[in-house]
């Protein structure tokens, strides 16, 4: 290779760099007040002033301008600064990064204005209605394109390790994001997912999960390993430690996501696999952290002088804490106690806040003087932004591990016996956890008043200076010299056969009847053996294949991609492949009414899914509170699944039929006079709002394409169905001295929260075994397959 050709000066487009940063910030303090507001709506529900400030709609605000808007810029910056330092390039086309700031900002504006208003598409972090889905796709490949074209015409002959995890990022979020947001529209506004039940959360989870992954930790991680030795002075501590930390991240990740559907009605070896890959998660995650903490090797004077390193240093320790939580609450019996409760929400914020928030803290206070060419405007005010929002941190994150676990233990709680419940009242059990709740709103101001000294702080910066664009002279490479390596030299490789191979025999060991797994798992570990050997006896052929895989962006692209797409596939396939009514050998959901479906439109939007679950775990407790324990076919018409993963109130799986008619009107309207002590928001504009009956068949026609089984309905058969069931609840409620109108929200919901739990149980329900299984002596887990083995005769 020719390094010594001819030489160019180029400038670097800095102020796409300057855009994403001040967006990062703004958006960062927009969705960190909407956060503080909902943590205090917790407290207050006299906060929840209009359905569009409500709890329900405001929360998944909260989150998307976090992580898309306050992560998703912050990124963006780090990215576009590195990228064109790593390639010595500029970036490829002013016009795509023009058209992918303002696009990006366009699609946060429209998120802002949406999801107040109650148009959601029901899944957590990927909320947004189909419109902005697209125009995510396509920002995101404006983004790709824009990257990978400065990949191809990089003057560096070697892509380094943060290029590494901004192409896992790319490629991985984009395959996420377009799998789990199919969906089929019904309006401009309004869709319905196209997986549905066990698929609709396993999918969910699997984008929800490595949203955390591959959004949240891999471009973050790349930012780290440019920035953090650019801020220490020091070379990455080990290069082949940054190989085995990229690549055993981005295999194992994607595995993990079925760790949130723990103790549910998931077929328990999709279970087993989460929880297994969540462990493996220990290695690859604290690997990346030491190998981040170590690059300050004898400059640790630094952290007692300089902000930039002390807010990289915490933020990297930060994440050690959270990828040692998250691997511990992905074990069954912990995840038992920790779903559903605080401790996951301090889990994730100590994720958000002290990973993500500080990295960016630090980014920001590296990155503006030398945008502006000047120094830093206050080190003593970025000193203060760092303490009260440790401070801020750890009091928040410390006030949930105390509620979540003091809530999780008593909501597990029962006699000596385990017949009956300790604590029977939910309410009992979210009055205990109201001072816990009070120090979260302080402890997350503190974070929020930190973000606002750190814009007052750089703003100043920038004043004192002016808008700077480094140039820089670089020798032009051969393009020949590059980008050359081929599919056989690629795939044919001794890295890439024996890893294939060991899968191989791995999934041989999952999915192989009893026997042949063993052997199958004899293999592996014999073949891995002679993995291990080759790689001791030629080892340098082994690290001269990679080094010409860093000088071939697609080859490597391509590999990366195989790793993160394999662990999905094996997941998601079969599980799409089963779940279908004839298929279930117990349970059947009950389809729903045209009236119903409307009420559960209404449900989703409002944002109860928030709040509540409807998906009772096979855990004993959960049992003798709720009611007999979820199955596969009781969601398998579900579009989305409403499983949730928090509960701020009671499971309303078994919710029909419980109360009558009038009891969820008088909830809904004061919630206070059904349940005294509920800090549940009150929803008056549902007595008033008329539901949409328009859409009505478009809404029964996308069901039946999907495949839920609805008889043959006209348009008018299918409003005049639901203004009839709308005359009945009508009806019920005048009995009770209740007047409302058949046509409005309140009745469409009651409908539905009264067809919760009503399933059919065709054909085998002598085959069933006795339900709610007899108690035992000791709570604990209740296989969800051993219903399922028994009814087949197994």
């Amino acid at each position: 290779m020719n390094t010594h050709a001819r030489k160019q000066l180029i400038t670097f487009d800095d102020q796409i760099v300057r855009q994403f940063m001040w967006a990062s910030i703004l958006w960062g303090i927009v969705g960190m007040l909407v956060g503080v507001v909902i943590a205090s709506q917790l407290n207050f529900h006299q906060l929840n002033l209009t359905s569009w400030l409500s709890f329900g709609r405001l929360r998944p605000l909260h989150t998307n301008a976090v992580i898309f808007a306050f992560v998703g810029n912050m990124m963006f910056a780090g990215i576009y600064y590195s990228t064109q330092r790593l390639c010595k390039a500029r970036m490829a086309s002013d016009v795509l990064s023009k058209l992918h700031f303002w696009g990006w900002q366009g699609i946060i504006v429209a998120a802002a204005i949406t999801l107040p208003l109650g148009f959601t598409r029901g899944q957590e972090y990927a909320e947004l209605i189909w419109p902005i889905n697209i125009a995510v796709a396509l920002i995101w490949v404006v983004f790709a394109v824009n990257f990978f074209w400065t990949l191809a015409r990089r003057n560096e002959a070697s892509l380094y390790v943060a290029l590494w995890f901004y192409i896992a990022t790319i490629i991985t979020v984009a395959m996420l994001y377009i799998v789990n947001h199919l969906s089929i529209p019904t309006s401009w506004t309004h869709s319905y997912t196209l997986f549905a039940g066990v698929q609709n959360a396993l999918v969910q989870w699997w984008y929800g999960h490595n949203a955390v992954a591959f959004f949240l930790t891999t471009p973050i991680l790349g930012i780290m390993y440019y920035f953090l030795p650019k801020a220490a002075e020091r070379p990455v501590y080990s290069y082949r430690l940054s190989i085995v930390h990229f690549w055993s991240l981005v295999f194992i990740y994607i595995w993990a996501g079925p760790h949130h559907l723990l103790n549910t009605a998931l077929p328990k070896w999709l279970q087993m696999l989460g929880m297994f890959f969540s462990l493996m998660l220990w290695a690859p995650s604290w690997g990346g952290m030491l190998n981040g903490l170590l690059t300050l090797r004898g400059a640790w004077d630094k952290l007692r002088t300089d902000p930039v390193v002390k807010f990289f240093i915490a933020a990297v320790t930060f994440y050690g804490m959270a990828t040692f939580e998250g691997p511990l609450l992905s074990i069954r019996a912990v995840n038992a106690l920790s779903h559903y409760s605080d401790w996951t929400i301090g889990h994730v914020h100590a994720g958000a806040l002290g990973w993500n928030g500080l990295m960016a803290a630090g980014l920001f206070y590296w990155l503006t003087p030398r945008l502006y060419g000047t120094k830093l405007h206050s080190v003593s005010m970025a000193n203060f932004h760092f303490w009260i929002s440790i401070v801020g941190i750890l009091l928040y994150v410390a006030a949930m591990w105390v509620s979540g676990i003091m809530q999780g233990l008593m909501l597990n709680s029962t006699n000596a016996a385990g017949t009956a419940l300790t604590y029977p009242n939910f309410i009992e059990t979210l009055t205990a956890i109201r001072p816990m709740m009070a120090f979260r709103t302080i402890g997350g101001g503190m974070y929020l008043v930190g973000m606002g000294l750190m814009l007052w702080n750089l703003w100043m910066t920038a004043r004192s200076g002016q808008p700077v664009n480094e140039s820089r002279e670089v020798a032009v490479i051969e393009r020949a010299s590059v980008d050359n390596m081929g599919a056989k030299e690629t795939f044919l490789s001794d890295p890439v056969t024996y890893f294939f191979g060991g899968l191989f025999l791995l999934m041989g060991w999952i999915f192989l009847p009893r026997g042949a797994d063993i052997t199958a798992l004899v293999c592996a570990l014999i073949f891995g053996a002679i993995a291990v050997r080759k790689f001791a006896t030629s080892h340098h052929t082994w690290s001269q294949w990679y080094e010409r895989l860093l000088e071939n962006w697609l080859p490597f692209t391509v590999l990366t991609f195989i790793a993160v797409a394999l662990g999905g596939l094996i997941q998601i396939i079969p599980t799409v492949m089963v779940n279908r009514a004839k298929n279930m050998e117990d349970r059947i959901q009950q389809v729903y009414t045209p009236l119903e479906l409307t009420g559960r439109d209404i449900y989703v939007a409002e944002g109860c899914y928030n709040c509540h679950s409807q998906m009772i775990r096979t855990m004993l407790p959960d049992v003798l509170r709720y009611g007999d324990y979820s199955r596969l076919g009781e969601s398998i018409y579900d579009h989305p699944f409403q499983w949730g993963s928090k509960r701020t109130g009671p499971d309303l799986a078994r919710e029909g039929g419980k109360y009558p008619h009038s009891w969820h009107y008088n909830h809904m309207m004061e919630p206070r006079s059904t349940s005294v002590g509920s800090n549940m928001p009150a929803y008056p504009h549902l007595f008033t709002e008329k539901f949409d009956q328009k859409t009505l068949p478009k809404k029964i026609a996308a069901m039946v394409h999907l495949g839920v089984p609805y008889p043959m309905m006209t348009a008018v058969e299918i409003k005049e169905n639901a203004i009839k069931q709308g005359i009945e609840i009508v009806n019920t409620l005048k009995a009770d001295k209740i007047n409302a109108l058949p046509d409005t929200k309140i009745v469409a919901l009651i409908a539905y929260l009264q067809k919760l739990g009503k399933y059919e149980t065709p054909e085998v329900e002598g085959k069933l075994p006795p339900i709610p299984a007899k108690p035992e002596l000791i709570p604990g887990p209740i296989n969800p397959d051993k219903g399922r083995s028994t009814a087949t005769g197994e």
